[in-house]
């Protein structure tokens, strides 16, 4: 006899944003960043200046550099 043994589907962690796409666009990710810095109690403020500081390459890495560990970010 065989036991049969089903694993649950696990759900990927963290969020991924593909930056050629819809969502890689300016709005979706200050958007983004502001519900991530309230779910993490994060001063956003501050970040949407920094993240607004400068062109999107800028944005981009002020994201990157405050999110990164939750969010990947594709090109």
């Amino acid at each position: 006899m065989y036991k049969v043994v089903i694993k649950e589907k696990t759900k990927p962690m963290g969020i991924e944003v593909d930056l050629t796409g819809p969502q890689g666009n300016a709005f979706y990710l200050l958007s983004l960043g502001r519900q991530l810095s309230r779910d993490l109690d994060m001063d956003w403020i501050q970040i949407q200046n920094e993240m607004t500081s400068g062109d999107y390459e800028n944005l981009i890495q002020v994201f990157d550099k405050n999110f990164g560990s939750i969010v990947t970010l594709y090109r």
